[in-house]
């Protein structure tokens, strides 16, 4: 069975960090790009990261500098560490795979992420 369980939400205040994890079963992420992904209530889904199998990674430009992907290739784990966090950032946050095309055929359940002023 294929499966990606995130963890690491919560709630935090604005300027605090969060680590999001998420652990793959079924594949490895090296079969994938593995991307995050978030949803604030009333807005689209969007792409947070995508990252290759060669750990090039693409951020989007409302988290660069701010979030870092990292991986464990031996636990099958990515992270997201998220820093200087902001109210804007609130959202479920998903990992996905594959990232880098139109499709993503596998879904972590979502983890709240809320950040509070």
């Amino acid at each position: 069975e294929v499966q990606l369980v995130e963890s690491g939400g919560g709630l935090v205040q604005a300027g605090g960090s969060l680590r999001l994890s998420c652990a793959a079963s079924g594949f490895t992420f090296d079969d994938y790009a593995i991307g995050w992904f978030r949803q604030a209530p009333g807005k689209e889904r969007e792409g947070v990261s995508c990252s290759s199998s060669d750990n090039s990674t693409y951020y989007a430009d409302s988290v660069k500098g701010r979030f870092t992907v990292s991986s464990d290739n031996a636990e099958n784990t990515v992270y997201l560490q998220m820093n200087s966090l902001k109210p804007e950032d609130t959202a479920v946050y998903y990992c996905a795979a594959p990232c880098d095309g139109l499709l993503q055929y596998y879904w972590g359940q979502g983890t709240q992420v809320t950040v509070s002023s």
